[in-house]
């Protein structure tokens, strides 16, 4: 199985560049992963895919305004990081794995300077894989609170249009601060569809994975089986565990909002089908050959070509449905990537 197994040619014009005015009002392309059956839908139909006693799962993260521009301390040339996951926190302190630009003026030792009084000190510690570094960070007060006072949202590589309002870029429920991209799945509900699901007997659960812009990078060995997946941390507590656990033993199907929610849930599940409370990293790699230990449904937005989520995808419902898919949402031009539209990939049940 090569990378090139998931490559579709997309036009450039299909990506979407900014979300739409109202988050539900998205397209959905419905996949039946056992007939391969295809339909076109609006999101909001979403309920008609949903029965009582299902559970809905999403990831509640809330992106950091993760992208910091600021200047090398004695020289003053300009630098640029992207936080990547926090590795160390103390008072005052804390140790960050961060993606730099340009990378030739971060060498061990080297500190710079951000914020226009400074509020934000690093110092360089080590450098690692793919050339990312280790970095300190020295404050007064809370991190997160400088982060939201001088910090940008990173938008994806493919998102060229300036987003007015950073909001659209979190989910509706977001809550728990960690993430260096957004869920984009969970982008699609509004508070009202979300009551209505629960109103007809879904139960709703909420996990946290702090997404990485690992997702973004592409797969750079030719055999698929030799991808070293990025590790991203996630937690899911003993009572979300017990509810879920109680609707698959009860024969309800777990529908999973987005790739990251599918990797906690299919991270936290034993050998026997049940899943257990865990906080650490995951680096699951799920390919097609992959057997699914909890999800049944997947919602999902349209991935890159030859990504891993492509893969995940593909796993899931199978190469060739997923590939039809593809093709007939670019047909039919649905917007593709994090502000585009959604896909269901779904299984019935009586």
């Amino acid at each position: 199985m090569t990378v090139h197994d998931f490559y579709y040619d997309l036009p450039e014009e299909l990506i979407a560049q900014t979300p739409l005015l109202d988050r539900s009002s998205s397209r959905l392309l419905t996949l039946n992963k056992e007939t391969g059956r295809i339909e076109h839908k609006h999101f909001t139909d979403i309920t008609d895919y949903l029965k009582p006693g299902d559970c809905l799962v999403l990831n509640n993260t809330r992106v950091l305004p993760a992208r910091l521009y600021g200047r090398k301390e004695g020289t003053g040339s300009a630098i640029e990081f992207v936080l990547l996951h926090r590795v160390e926190n103390s008072e005052n302190k804390c140790l960050w794995e961060v993606i730099l630009r340009p990378g030739r003026k971060a060498k061990p030792g080297s500190t710079f300077l951000f914020g226009d009084r400074d509020q934000l000190k690093s110092t360089v510690k080590e450098i690692v894989e793919d050339g990312n570094r280790i970095v300190e960070f020295e404050f007064d007060g809370v991190f997160e609170e400088i982060l939201d006072k001088i910090g940008i949202m990173p938008l994806p590589p493919y998102i060229k249009e300036k987003l007015n309002d950073p909001e659209r870029y979190q989910t509706v429920y977001s809550k728990e601060k960690g993430s260096a991209a957004a869920p984009t799945a969970g982008l699609h509900f509004t508070p009202e569809l979300l009551k209505k699901i629960e109103s007809m007997g879904v139960k709703i659960v909420y996990v946290t994975l702090h997404v990485g812009l690992g997702t973004f990078r592409p797969v750079k060995v030719e055999n698929v089986e030799e991808h070293i997946m990025h590790k991203e941390y996630y937690t899911i507590g003993q009572t979300e565990c017990d509810i879920i656990n109680h609707v698959k033993r009860s024969g309800g199907r777990i529908f999973a909002v987005g790739t990251t929610s599918c990797r906690v849930l299919e991270s936290a599940t034993d050998c026997n089908g049940a899943i257990n409370p865990h906080s650490e990293l995951t680096g699951i790699f799920i390919y097609p050959g992959y057997k699914f230990k909890m999800i049944d449904c997947l919602i999902t937005n349209f991935h890159l070509p030859e990504s891993t989520l492509m893969m995940l995808v593909s796993a899931l419902a199978g190469k060739d449905n997923i590939m039809h898919a593809y093709k007939c949402a670019i047909e039919e031009k649905y917007r593709f990537f994090s502000f585009g539209d959604a896909m269901l990939i779904y299984e019935e049940r009586k």
